[in-house]
């Protein structure tokens, strides 16, 4: 089991993304959702970073504050 707090950079590599500062930065400029519309849920995921996203929000899991900062710079 994971403990302790995980960087932007951490949750992008979980998510099969490039984990670069550089990679980030396009990634957030470039992919926006409105505010009505639950992160998990946004167009650009595949499946299981879709689930990955549902299942640690429902799980409370350590990843759940920098998923919450990422879908804040999302909007």
């Amino acid at each position: 089991m994971e403990s302790g707090s995980h960087a932007m950079n951490d949750l992008f590599s979980q998510l099969g993304l490039d984990s670069t500062d550089q990679a980030i930065e396009q990634f957030i400029a470039t992919h926006k959702i409105s505010p009505s519309l639950i992160l998990a849920d946004a167009p650009f995921w595949s499946q299981s970073q879709a689930s990955f996203i549902k299942e640690s929000i429902e799980q409370d899991a350590d990843w759940c504050e920098i998923i919450d900062q990422l879908d804040s710079l999302l909007r």
